[in-house]
């Protein structure tokens, strides 16, 4: 037969109840199958005939099933993956002088082109270069010992290299001190943490990003930014709680003037309503109603522009003008003592309207005054209102910017946080014996690292041991770091 199809491998989902899946491909024996069950969390099983599954169909072209005994039948959310996996052996014998056997020949041809197949759906999963690509050297000949707990990199000409994942705690920053690349120091003026990106000896003083040294050191963990957005943002809820206090403040007095300003206005004008109902102006005639409409009052009076008088109420009717008294004490000459009684009734009369006009005078007075007053107070209270306005603006602006501020605080504060967590996380600081689990109580992650006080030494976990830790002596890892510093932060 011929292989006219490149298929090596069936994949399908599980659903608890289906126990048979088909297979597309040719094998020759029940064993030349890999059946793996790949389930929710990514971890691959890879089952055993007989005991988890069995096989139909060997040596036909168009492929044959594969049936789960009961209790291994695929479950929602298992991957069900059949490939084919034949025997990387030549078992066909070719015996001299016998005739050509058309038939075990054309099966070594076949058995060829499977594990062709299955090469290259290998060789499909793998990492590699594009066609167009190129690199001087993809081996590398570093020995298991220095390989354990690195990673793999790329150095400065993009070739493959074995790094150290993290560089080397050295605590506080000092001057006189000689640090290698990759050394990690924390800023002690700053809380800030540094990681050396050239070898050299310390010197000057902190903080480092004034230091001479400045160049040297790049910026892991910027813990004085996010200190500095907390208290700027402190800052800015104080001015706002300050500028609403005082707009309340000048808000209040506003309300005050305003009030008083209201009381001046009514009193002037219940003084100036009182003296108007009292004298009612010029008239040419005795009035029987004040200016208002109302009732007359005793006592009140009006200038009489026909008889050029002034003349007063007495609760019933107006009184004679003072110069009709005068006028009737000389035509009764004949009663000297009537007259003389007119004439004083008459000087009466007159001293009551000068005393009177004098009294409308005050009153006028008081009014204008009051009048003056209530418009002052006025202009007192919409000046405050104005003010108060503008201050409630002020503190609105205020209590915006605070906000603004401190949002933003908080989202530097969030990353300096996370940032710190995280390199706590993977830097588990001095301990005096291996440590089981993480800073905070978690499992421990491949890439791990704390100092042994007892050895005086760095360590770092590979996942299943702790190994010590040492610099690439090569120097070429500062591309390799950068890509495990990206992944562990």
């Amino acid at each position: 037969m011929t292989i006219s199809s490149t298929t090596v491998k069936n994949s399908y989902s599980g659903n608890g109840t289906l126990d048979t899946f088909n297979y597309t491909f040719k094998i020759f024996a029940d064993a030349d199958i890999q059946v793996i069950i790949r389930d929710a969390t990514a971890t691959e099983t890879v089952k055993t005939l007989t005991t988890h599954y069995t096989v139909t169909g060997a040596g036909s072209a168009s492929g044959g099933t594969v049936k789960f005994t009961t209790g291994n039948i695929p479950v929602t959310g298992e991957t069900v993956v059949i490939r084919r996996a034949s025997p990387q052996t030549q078992a066909i014998d070719y015996i001299a002088n016998d005739p050509f056997p058309a038939e075990s020949h054309e099966e070594g041809l076949d058995r060829s082109m499977m594990a062709i197949q299955q090469l290259q759906e290998e060789i499909n999963r793998s990492i590699k270069l594009s066609r167009t690509n190129t690199m001087t050297s993809t081996e590398f000949a570093v020995g298991a010992t220095e390989r354990a707990g690195k990673i793999f990199g790329f150095d400065d000409n993009g070739e493959l290299v074995v790094s150290q994942e993290l560089g080397t705690f050295k605590g506080n920053w000092s001057a006189g001190t000689t640090y290698a690349a990759r050394d990690i120091v924390k800023d002690t003026s700053t809380n800030n943490i540094f990681l050396a990106n050239t070898g050299h000896t310390s010197s000057g003083s902190e903080p480092l990003t004034t230091n001479t040294d400045s160049a040297k050191w790049d910026l892991l963990v910027d813990a004085a930014s996010a200190t500095t957005a907390s208290n700027t943002a402190t800052t800015k809820a104080n001015e706002a709680a300050t500028s609403a206090t005082n707009a309340a403040t000048s808000e209040s007095n506003a309300s005050t003037s305003e009030t008083n300003a209201a009381t001046s206005a009514t009193n002037a004008a219940n003084s100036f309503d009182s003296f108007d109902d009292r004298f009612l102006g010029t008239k040419s005639s005795d009035p029987t109603l004040d200016n208002d409409g109302d009732a007359l009052v005793e006592g009140a009076m009006y200038y009489n522009s026909t008889d050029n008088d002034i003349r007063f109420y007495n609760s019933s009717s107006w009184d004679a003008p003072a110069t009709q008294a005068a006028t009737s004490a000389t035509a009764s000459a004949s009663s000297a003592s009537t007259a003389s009684t007119k004439a004083s009734e008459a000087s009466a009369s007159a001293s009551t309207a000068t005393t009177k006009a004098n009294e409308a005078s005050a009153s006028a007075s008081t009014a204008t005054t009051k009048a003056n007053e209530a418009s002052a107070s006025e202009s007192t209270a919409t000046t405050k209102a104005s003010e108060a306005s503008t201050s409630a603006t002020n503190a609105a602006t205020s209590a915006s910017a605070a906000d603004t501020a401190k949002t933003a605080a908080q989202a530097a504060q969030t990353a300096a946080e996370a940032a710190a967590d995280n390199f706590e996380d993977t830097y588990l600081g001095a301990k005096s014996i291996d440590p089981t689990v993480d800073n905070d109580g978690d499992a421990l992650t491949t890439g791990d690292l704390y100092f042994n006080t007892s050895s005086n030494v760095l360590k770092v976990y590979n996942g299943s041991s702790w190994q010590l830790a040492a610099v690439d002596a090569t120097g070429l890892a500062s591309n390799g770091f950068a890509i495990a510093m990206a992944i562990a932060l």
